[in-house]
């Protein structure tokens, strides 16, 4: 294996023989020597290589004509680096094109289109396969893929078995219709159309979806195993041209048995306070850029989030400080759903920090949570946290198979759909919880990055496919 730049930027400047590979992000020349600056991803600064063009002239030729985006291979020493912000560079005697980029139209092809220069994210989001090159949307991802790693270490170090939910499904966890179908039919061919029921023919002989959530699934495994977790892509078909809605993205839901609320929000607690800590540990020079460039002061709240203690407040309670407070576009009051400002105004002015909503109305919450004894109110929970406002959700599940039927009929929902749902009730039933965390809404809290489609690689939105 050849060594990254994030590694080579690490080793001593003994003058060793190494070659290094990359993409061009800058190039100038001066007197005989020209300063070409590489990066591979690996991380966000590049190592600079110098070539001497007299030395070298076969490679100077090579070299001459590339600009931002060729791909280029370059053999040299590692040698100290006399420039500030660089402790080594490579002093260059081979250079190889493994591709170019043109800087002006050349043989029919268009130029690059990620000149040096700043590009908006605006325009970066219709160049989705190229914009991973840049500083911003480089550093996402390595962010991104920190993160990852970070949910499995959480789970596995707690003796929770990784499970891998059906992307398929006949069911709609959540119940708000907002469903991708699934069919293999034709409707160009008399094939059965959304709405008129007639799916005997269809490869499933049901109607289908596109999965909401892996929750339903997990509370299975959760009866078998005691603690599983998915992490996986789920779907939702609302038309919702926003910063803050995707129409695929993916889900991290742990499920727990033998667990009620206080287990769970701890669990979610430690769980956000585990990926903050490694993000500020693991990914510090990224998360500087983003401190620097994107969100000034990313860094400290991320450390005061970490190192606080999230306060608890039931919905009741948070509702009659939003009634008191006022001054808001949505009025808030008991039954309805906390928005955006609402949870801006619980998390920075009220709360100062991290908060957990409890309790809420059952009218405005999914049919699976377990009801508290007033018969208004469910023993849910909604983690916020400032700036981004709700990050997870999560509740206590209905154990008891009475009172779940009893939901679903008031409801009006088709209990033989969730048949085998309901036998987790009547065979071996145990209290159990568990909660969703959106994982592109952790990586925005995270980077600070204001728009959810800059922080997963190819966004899918309405009316967005590349």
């Amino acid at each position: 294996m050849f060594p990254l730049i994030r590694e080579i930027l690490a080793m001593p400047g003994d003058s060793r023989e190494l070659r290094v590979r990359g993409w061009i992000r800058t190039k100038r020349d001066m007197k005989n020597l020209v300063f070409v600056e590489l990066n591979d991803g690996s991380c966000l600064g590049g190592i600079q290589c110098t070539l001497d063009t007299a030395a070298f002239p076969e490679s100077a030729e090579t070299l001459a004509p590339l600009g931002t985006g060729a791909a280029v291979e370059i053999t040299g020493k590692l040698v100290p680096s006399p420039g500030r912000g660089q402790a080594v560079e490579i002093a260059a005697s081979e250079v190889l094109l493994a591709g170019d980029a043109p800087g002006e139209e050349k043989d029919g092809v268009p130029p690059y289109p990620l000149q040096k220069k700043r590009h908006s994210l605006e325009f970066l989001r219709e160049l989705p396969h190229l914009r991973g090159r840049t500083n911003t949307l480089g550093a996402v991802m390595r962010v991104r893929s920190g993160l990852s790693f970070a949910v499995h270490r959480f789970f596995q170090s707690r003796g929770y078995q990784y499970l891998h939910t059906p992307v398929i499904t006949g069911n709609d966890a959540e119940g708000a219709g907002a469903l991708f179908r699934v069919t293999t039919l034709d409707p160009r061919q008399g094939g059965s159309r959304a709405g008129t029921g007639d799916y005997d023919r269809d490869f499933f002989g049901r109607e289908t979806f596109l999965t909401v959530s892996g929750q339903l699934e997990a509370e299975a495994y959760a009866a078998a195993l005691s603690r599983v977790y998915t992490f996986g892509p789920t779907f939702r078909a609302e038309n919702s041209n926003t910063a803050r809605h995707l129409a695929e993205f993916w889900m991290i839901e742990p499920e727990t048995a033998f667990f009620r609320l206080p287990e769970n929000m701890a669990l979610a607690e430690d769980f956000l306070k585990f990926c903050l800590n490694s993000a500020l540990e693991n990914c510090r020079e990224d998360l500087e850029f983003f401190d620097g460039r994107i969100e000034p002061g990313l860094i400290d709240t991320l450390q005061s989030a970490a190192e606080s203690t999230f306060t608890h407040i039931t919905y009741t309670d948070a509702m009659a400080e939003l009634e008191k407070a006022g001054g808001f576009e949505y009025r808030p009051s008991w039954g309805c759903d906390l928005q955006s400002e609402h949870e801006k105004f619980l998390t920075e002015e009220l709360i100062k920090g991290p908060v957990i909503v409890t309790d809420y109305p059952k009218e405005i919450k999914a049919f699976y949570m377990k009801m508290n004894g007033d018969g208004r109110t469910v023993r849910a929970m909604d983690v916020l946290v400032p700036r981004l406002g709700e990050i997870i959700g999560g509740s206590e599940r209905e154990e008891n198979l009475a009172a779940l039927e009893s939901r679903m009929e008031e409801l009006g929902m088709d209990a033989d759909r969730y048949s085998w749902y309901l036998d987790l009730r009547r065979y071996g039933t145990v209290p159990h919880a568990g909660f969703g965390l959106g994982f592109e809404r952790l990586v925005q809290y995270v980077t600070g990055m204001a728009n959810i489609r800059d922080v997963i690689p190819y966004p899918r939105a309405a009316g967005q496919l590349y």
